[in-house]
């Protein structure tokens, strides 16, 4: 894909740019019967409370329904077209399967329209073919990888993220993947993953330009703490301009910065070999 700027012709077009979906395929709509309906929540919980703060509006999606376990084992599909999905950064191919079934499936860079994909044990290694860990050869680069065995893959499935299967133990039944953040992470060889890099690479130059368009994503205005009163945010008040007088806090004031987020009792810790933030190798960001 290719990234079109446009002329600064006013103050909103100056610096913005957008995707120029080269690679859609041309004349297509989207898959009917593979449509739900969206329904909104603008970052309220079932109480109706407030609990992601900023969330709101934007333009009316439908939701595409993506299949991520690619357990249609042993049947060959053909790519019907690649397509635009307003709930991801990443396309979509449409797959169409010799018995007449279609599905959504993320689209690797590279896959195009025509193309012969196939899932399962003894598929070969190709570009857009699902397959276990155990069959992957190392080196290789993968998206959409399972955790759990059949649970559907849950990692780098986001616009040109991708893992390097780097290790293999058939004994222990484990394979080690280096991931985007640089973190390396073991999962169980019988977790599935789908061969190549997550398509759309330059999503993340794209620069949004105006204010209003980030409403259409549904991104209301963040506004900042230290411009508020002291009754709406502990930043606020103070003689002048100042920056709070405090360790950067949310308006509930529990703290932003420095703190780690992630669970000390979480499962699946013991399944991270080296952190993306190692005390031993410092900050790791592989390209």
């Amino acid at each position: 894909m290719g990234i079109k700027k446009y002329k600064p012709n006013n103050a909103g077009r100056r610096n913005m740019s957008v995707s120029d979906f080269a690679e859609l395929t041309k004349n297509t709509s989207p898959e009917k019967k593979l449509l739900r309906a969206k329904r909104r929540t603008n970052g309220r919980n079932n109480q109706g409370i407030i609990t992601v703060r900023h969330r709101g509006g934007g333009h009316k999606r439908q939701f595409r329904l993506v299949d991520f376990r690619r357990n249609k084992d042993g049947v060959e599909a053909t790519v019907a077209s690649i397509q635009y999905d307003p709930n991801r950064s990443a396309r979509l191919a449409l797959l169409k399967y010799v018995d007449g079934e279609r599905r959504y499936i993320v689209a690797p860079e590279g896959l195009k329209s025509g193309a012969k994909i196939l899932s399962g044990t003894g598929a070969p290694p190709n570009l857009g073919n699902c397959l276990p860990l155990a069959e992957i050869p190392l080196g290789a680069e993968v998206h959409n990888i399972e955790l759990h065995p059949n649970r559907g893959g849950v990692l780098c499935r986001s616009a040109g993220s991708k893992a390097t299967l780097v290790a293999r133990d058939t004994e222990t039944g484990w394979a080690q993947l280096n991931m985007p953040s640089g973190e390396i992470r073991r999962v169980p060889i019988k977790c599935r993953a789908v061969i190549g890099v997550v398509g759309n690479i330059d999503h993340m130059n794209i620069e949004v330009g105006k204010a209003g368009r980030s409403r259409w994503m549904g991104r209301r205005p963040h506004v900042r703490g230290t411009a508020m009163n002291p009754i709406d945010h502990p930043h606020g008040g103070g003689e002048g301009r100042t920056k709070g007088g405090r360790h950067p806090v949310t308006p509930t004031g529990k703290p932003t910065k420095g703190t780690s987020t992630r669970k000390k009792r979480k499962p699946t810790n013991k399944a991270i070999i080296r952190r993306r933030k190692s005390r031993r190798y410092g900050v790791l960001k592989l390209s």
